[in-house]
């Protein structure tokens, strides 16, 4: 388990130039709303062992060069938890973000709801949340850091529902506090790694580096821009191929550079987001996050070669949609044989997975880039595609189906494999003179002179 720390000791990981905002002063009559017998006298308790009038330090800071807002919880105030007052300071904290245009960064420590003000304290999610939509609304980042512990509420709203999670290593986090889950659950599925695992959380940051990581999330997340990303160069073959059967094998071949590589030549420093939020991950098989190319950022959406799981697409339609709030332009990098499918991945939602990824790259208003870069497997690599703007790599096909598949399909034997290839016309060059992707002079295969 991770140190439990104060609510100004989590600040001062972060941030050297902490200025509280002033505290709204609502008051309630004696005990507070329920009347709640020596509930005056644990607040006074409370504030006495802590330091603060409440669970919840409001203000604004300086986080590697970017100005955030900041709500870090006192969970040594009554547990962290959420009352009227607290609700007060979270709306108005809220509220300054969006009138000075800043992110916002919880800090999160927290049990949950206020048992002594009873139902009043439970509705004050309702308040938190409709702050947390306003400021996604208003294209304003939210990235959390999830502390030891962070449950109940505080982790369905303030967490969860920020645009991307980072937590401390051993904290526990979980909707359900150690005082009521099941007797026989496994602690375990309670803590900051399992979140990851789960997809409900994007990276566990070890203390020492919360201010940096912290600090890069921000930097990435808080530059607009209108133009679309660059098309990157192609790292492979020079050559455009000779057949649609020669496409096939040169995309298939393992030598070939993959989403990675692309990656590393594209952006000067990255980082990725993880998970669907719906409980999976597909690292394997997508890799979604934010970068920096020539000073701006670009969000990124990449395929790896191998055939793509529905946790995968989920993941990519959240990057989208995310990038799509903050302004913030979107490269995919499309490479996959197709969707995983096997009974495991039809389980998981297939279906409405890919679906979703086709809805945000249909709606979205910032401008998407997409270079085909290996195997185009029908709607499973499609759905990455920005209408309009695909280019493709010299090593590359897309087709609607795979040519061993469709021979099956039409009933014609092996040997005719590589003679539906061609008929497909699958080629790069072919797939420019059909209109699906883009070509010109100013495409010149295997070289970096590539714009959008």
């Amino acid at each position: 388990m991770t140190e439990r720390l104060s609510a100004r000791a989590a600040l001062a990981l972060v941030t050297d130039d902490f200025t509280e905002l002033p505290a709204p002063d609502r008051r309630s009559g004696p005990d507070g709303p329920l009347a709640w017998r020596g509930y005056d006298a644990q607040r006074a308790r409370a504030a006495e062992r802590t330091g603060e009038r409440e669970s919840v330090v409001c203000g604004t800071g300086t986080v590697e060069g970017t100005r955030a807002v900041l709500v870090s919880f006192e969970f040594g105030f009554l547990g962290g938890s959420l009352g009227e007052r607290t609700g007060d300071r979270l709306e108005a904290a809220y509220e300054h973000a969006r009138a000075h245009r800043l992110p916002v960064v919880p800090l999160v420590a927290t049990g949950g709801s206020r048992m002594q003000e009873g139902m009043l304290a439970l509705t004050q999610l309702q308040r938190v949340a409709r702050q947390s939509a306003l400021t996604r609304q208003a294209g304003l980042a939210q990235i959390a850091v999830l502390r030891d512990p962070t449950t109940g509420g505080g982790w369905a709203t303030l967490g969860a529902g920020a645009d991307v999670v980072l937590a401390l290593p051993g904290a526990q986090v979980g909707f359900a506090g150690s005082r009521v889950r099941p007797p026989d659950a496994d602690p375990a599925a309670y803590t900051a790694e399992a979140q990851v695992a789960a997809g409900s959380a994007d990276a566990v940051v070890e203390p020492g580096r919360l201010r940096a990581e912290l600090g890069r999330w921000l930097r990435l997340l808080t530059r607009p821009c209108d133009a679309p990303a660059p098309v990157p160069a192609a790292l492979g073959a020079r050559e455009l191929p000779a057949s649609g059967w020669d496409a096939v094998q040169r995309a298939r071949d393992p030598r070939r550079p993959r989403a990675r590589a692309y990656l590393d030549a594209y952006f000067t420093e990255r980082v990725e987001i993880s998970g669907d939020r719906c409980g999976g991950r597909d690292p394997e098989g997508m890799l979604c996050g934010f970068g920096e190319h020539e000073g701006r950022t670009i969000a990124y959406a990449a395929q790896t070669g191998t055939a793509t799981r529905p946790a995968g697409y989920r993941t990519a339609a959240r990057l989208i949609r995310l990038a799509d709030r903050l302004r913030v332009p979107v490269l995919t990098l499309v490479d996959t044989p197709g969707a995983a499918n096997d009974a495991e991945a039809e389980r998981q939602g297939a279906g409405p997975a890919i679906a979703e990824v086709f809805a945000a790259v249909a709606s979205a208003r910032t401008p998407l880039t997409t270079l085909l870069i290996g195997e185009g497997g029908s709607g499973g690599a499609l759905a990455l595609a920005a209408p309009g703007n695909t280019w493709a790599t010299p090593d590359s096909y897309f087709s609607v189906i795979a040519p061993e598949l469709a021979a099956a399909i039409l009933k014609r034997p092996q040997e005719e494999v590589a003679a539906t290839a061609d008929q497909l016309r699958i080629t790069p060059r072919e797939l420019g003179e059909l209109g699906v992707i883009r070509t010109g002079d100013q495409l010149l295969p295997g070289t970096g002179d590539r714009h959008s």
